[in-house]
Formats: structure tokens, C-alpha cells, sequence
């Protein structure tokens, strides 16, 4: 996981931000497109979150990674989010 691989710094940054995410604090989120947005961490290289909601609570966290690697990040966190609805529609992940 990418969260994983951070330094210990890095890690507490971003899951701050993950924190304040689920608190309600969407300040940092634009929408990118096909139902994917960017949560920025203004923090060392520029962390980026990308992540999905299905239904008003729930926040599918699809990747992460810098300003470096954005675009390769977004076309990433694009194709697992389709994926993720495909999956939703055909009955094969569920909520309980």
C-alpha cells in the first residue's frame, strides 16, 4: 500500500489529512473527472490522495503519490474507480 511506503512524517501529514477528510473538511478535493477527485497534502513533494464516494458517506480511496507522478496517478485511480463501478453494478461488491 502507498501509505505504507512513506516516511514516518509523510505518513502522519497525509493521514491527518485523511482524518480531516472523513471529519467533513473537503477544502483540499476537486473533482478530476469520471467520478474521481484529488485531495492535495500540501507537504513535501506534494502528496496527492485520489479517491471515489458511493453513496454520501462512503470514500473508496483509489491511489496516492506526489506532483510527479500525477498523471500516471490520476489515469490509475480513473481505471480502478471504473473497475470499482462495474464490479457495483453486477452484483459482485456489496455493502452490508
Amino acid at each position: 500500500m502507498w501509505l505504507h511506503r512513506l516516511d514516518a512524517a509523510a505518513a502522519a501529514k497525509v493521514t491527518t489529512v485523511l482524518v480531516r477528510l472523513s471529519q467533513g473538511s473537503w477544502a483540499q478535493v476537486k473533482p478530476i473527472g469520471a467520478g474521481v477527485h484529488e485531495l492535495r497534502v500540501d507537504f513535501g513533494p506534494g502528496y496527492r490522495v485520489y479517491l471515489g464516494t458511493d453513496g454520501p458517506n462512503i470514500v473508496i480511496l483509489l491511489a496516492g503519490g506526489t506532483k510527479s507522478g500525477q498523471q500516471y496517478d490520476i489515469a490509475r485511480a480513473k481505471e480502478t474507480w471504473a473497475a470499482y463501478k462495474r464490479r457495483r453494478q453486477s452484483g459482485d461488491v456489496q455493502w452490508h
